[in-house]
């Protein structure tokens, strides 16, 4: 679980969007950039290189 204070101030690197915490699997997903970033051990990962591409079918159901 992250720190919801966390979670307001965390922004998406690539687009300055806001992030979506998906518990479930694990990221901070970001709906303008289409990126998903792990959260490893409670600490979310904000490295564009250590993101995954999110499908569009992902992304419109944010």
């Amino acid at each position: 679980m992250l720190d919801p204070n966390l979670l307001d101030i965390l922004v998406c690197p690539v687009s300055k969007a806001p992030l979506i915490h998906d518990e479930k699997q694990a990221e901070l997903k970001c709906k303008a950039s289409g990126l998903a970033y792990p959260v490893r051990d409670g600490i979310p990962v904000m490295l564009e290189e250590q993101a995954r591409t999110m499908s569009d079918e992902e992304i419109s159901n944010l």
